[in-house]
């Protein structure tokens, strides 16, 4: 499909570093995709949600949040150059339910730093459960996700 080869690598590009945090700039960029979506003939008369669903495609939001899950996924096994220490501690405390590898949530004031790749990937991260981090590589761990977002539709977006 054009628009999966040519437009969304470009709307995706270091997603975790950059993703936006205000409504009107999430809300832009779902705009392009959005007005993509009605430009295929029949689907103009759809809505959003199911032309998404036809054409096999998932939010930009879900997209993004996923990537952050899969990138701390990295860092946590050591496929990336970036060192899981850097950025998270491991939570001490054992007696709450999950997985083994929840991560702390540092309290924050300001909002850049509130929705920094570290924190904002912290809840969703901690929700996982104990299979989807004993993945053994990135394609299990995303068939887990796959089967996540099936059950559970909210689970990708705020």
């Amino acid at each position: 499909m054009f628009y999966k080869s040519l437009v969304r690598p470009h709307l995706e590009y270091c997603v975790s570093a950059w993703s936006p945090y205000y409504q009107k700039d999430k809300h832009l960029l779902e705009r392009i995709q959005h007005r993509f979506t009605r430009m295929i003939p029949g689907m103009k008369q759809l809505p959003y949600e199911k032309r998404l669903g036809q054409l096999g495609l998932c939010s930009l939001e879900e997209r993004r949040n996923r990537a952050d899950l899969l990138l701390v996924f990295k860092m946590f096994k050591g496929l990336s150059s970036i060192p899981f220490s850097q950025f998270f501690t491991f939570s001490n405390n054992t007696t709450t339910r999950g997985h083994s590898a929840k991560i702390n949530k540092f309290r924050s004031s300001l909002d850049i730093r509130r929705f920094f790749f570290s924190e904002r990937v912290v809840n969703r991260w901690n929700l996982l459960r104990q299979k989807d981090i004993a993945s053994t590589t990135l394609n299990s761990l995303k068939n887990c996700l796959q089967q996540r977002r099936k059950a559970e539709m909210g689970f990708f977006t705020d």
